[in-house]
């Protein structure tokens, strides 16, 4: 006889793995503002906060010395901060939070054990990742923030939702085995795939000019209306591309408000999709038109991130659709 997975447990294991999936999104926006705001050295020492759980409010509550002793660990700016120290202390919060959310999906992976053993293999594969994303967090700061430091940090946040999208979906491929995909164009698949590696190397511009931006903001004076000026080369390839990009996922979207159902799964993603990259391409021209608001820049990194978030999901559910 045939094991199959209780209704109830799995679904308690999407309702888990889609809280957590919305955790890391919002990390990667608080990590974002974080960078953005240049908080990221707000507190000076991994895991405490100016050698406490809780850091202080007020210069008052540290030692005299403090300057000092922060200085010869190599820490450039020796000022107390309360805004700054605290955005990256709920920064380290939400990170702690999101450890717990994975130990509860791995938990709820285990009911596939006998039915379906990747998606427990996926969950313990996310827990391993975020074990490794705590420690390069400490990295970063003994790093004093070098910005590939901070690149690979985000870039294994966006490996780490990517595994748990695919663990979700994976563990609810019998209900989208009754996708019906057929009145889909037969290129439609390969175009998706191509949409995919277009926004991964978009994402991958955009990390390089968000180091410029970071050395920039180091080094350079503090009107940020003025950093245009010295953008690389890849700004300009980065801001061209994006009108493929816009092209592409609007051919995508189209293709499946029209070629399906108004209530079908995929043709309402299709219209968040389309959603997701004018917004995108609007927060970036927010950052090239006025002067590089920080506000922005998180936005258009989460954005880019929920983006590919998306088109990964439509892949891997269209593998199973019609199953």
């Amino acid at each position: 006889m045939q094991c199959s997975t209780a209704p109830d447990a799995g679904s308690r294991f999407a309702r888990i793995g889609i809280i957590t999936i919305a955790a890391v999104y919002f990390l990667i926006m608080v990590g974002g503002i974080v960078r953005a705001s240049g908080a990221g050295m707000g507190c000076p020492d991994w895991p405490t906060c100016f050698g406490r759980l809780v850091p202080p409010t007020d210069e008052s509550q540290l030692p005299a010395n403090y300057h000092e002793i922060y200085a010869e660990r190599g820490y450039a700016d020796t000022r107390f901060n309360p805004v700054k120290t605290w955005t990256e202390y709920v920064n380290r919060l939400v990170g702690v939070s999101i450890g717990l959310l994975i130990i509860a999906t791995l938990y709820r992976s285990l009911a596939f054990w006998k039915t379906d053993r990747t998606v427990t293999w996926l969950a313990l594969t996310v827990f391993l990742a975020v074990g490794f994303q705590g420690w390069l967090g400490s990295a970063v700061v003994a790093s004093n923030l070098r910005p590939v430091m901070i690149t690979a940090h985000m870039l294994m946040a966006f490996a780490i939702v990517c595994l748990l999208i695919y663990a979700v979906t994976r563990s609810q491929r019998s209900r989208f085995a009754t996708l019906d995909l057929s009145s889909l164009p037969p290129r439609f698949c390969t175009v998706l795939m191509v949409a995919m590696g277009m926004t991964l190397l978009q994402i991958a511009m955009g990390t390089q000019i968000r180091e410029s931006v970071d050395v920039m903001a180091a080094t350079a004076a503090t009107d940020r209306s003025l950093w245009r000026e010295n953008f690389p080369l890849i700004f300009y390839v980065h801001r061209s591309f994006s009108a493929v990009i816009l092209g592409v996922n609007l051919w995508l979207a189209w293709k499946m408000v029209r070629s399906l159902p108004a209530d079908s799964l995929y043709a309402r993603f299709g219209m968040v999709l389309a959603g997701l990259v004018v917004a995108a391409i609007a927060a970036g021209v927010t950052l090239d038109r006025f002067g590089l608001p920080a506000i922005a820049q998180p936005l258009h990194l989460l954005l880019a991130n929920l983006i590919f978030g998306t088109q990964f999901f439509l892949f891997v559910a269209g593998r199973y659709a019609g199953r």
